[in-house]
């Protein structure tokens, strides 16, 4: 899977070059870009935002970037997301939806929003991570790319995907390793046997 990640702050994206997600891209299983929308600023200090009509606090993000850089990745095949309070939130079967894709393409909104016009003008499926606000969209993306990751093939075992929590609208039992005595609690005894039972 190709994810595109339309951005104002690629720096931000650091977590998902680590771990299985970062193992996941050396081994070109995933594919993530970054694709920082300063860069398609026509303005001399690479302006991107600029005062809302009608009055209001905050900037609103200027439509023809965030067009210009969602044109310079889009393809046929391409599914894109606009990270936004006002989507509907994700959930796990959502997740495994999009796992199926070929590419994303994620639009992180920052200070006050888009331009409406190009979001009519693409028409993404809008996503929260949850009903509340963030500063920008770069952590429901974050979110995003680790969920939809661990259902891409070659990502994890599968034995792993099928007890993952939420999977059958149940969430995981509790774990447990060694030391078998913690600050005075045991492991649960039908535990201990199960493990010994494995071993043999």
């Amino acid at each position: 899977m190709r994810i595109d990640i339309l951005t104002l702050f690629p720096e931000g994206f650091e977590p998902i070059k680590q771990s299985i997600i970062g193992r996941a891209s050396q081994n070109k299983i995933i594919d993530i870009n970054l694709i920082n929308m300063r860069e398609f600023s026509k303005d001399k200090h690479k302006k991107v935002d600029d005062t809302p009509y009608g009055g209001g606090a905050g900037m609103v993000i200027r439509p023809d970037v965030v067009y210009d850089s969602y044109k310079s990745v889009y393809k046929e095949n391409s599914k894109t997301i606009y990270l936004t309070p006002q989507g509907k939130t994700l959930n796990q079967k959502k997740v495994q939806e999009l796992s199926k894709e070929q590419h994303l393409i994620l639009i992180c909104g920052h200070y006050e929003g888009i331009d409406q016009r190009v979001i009519d003008e693409i028409a993404p499926e809008e996503i929260s991570i949850g009903d509340y606000v963030l500063t920008g969209g770069e952590l429901p993306a974050m979110v995003l790319v680790d969920a939809v990751s661990r259902y891409i093939d070659g990502v994890l075992n599968k034995a792993s995907i099928e007890e993952e929590s939420f999977t059958n609208n149940l969430l995981e039992y509790p774990q447990y390793t060694r030391p078998e005595k913690f600050l005075g609690r045991e492991v649960p005894e039908i535990l201990k046997s199960r493990k010994s039972s494995k071993n043999r």
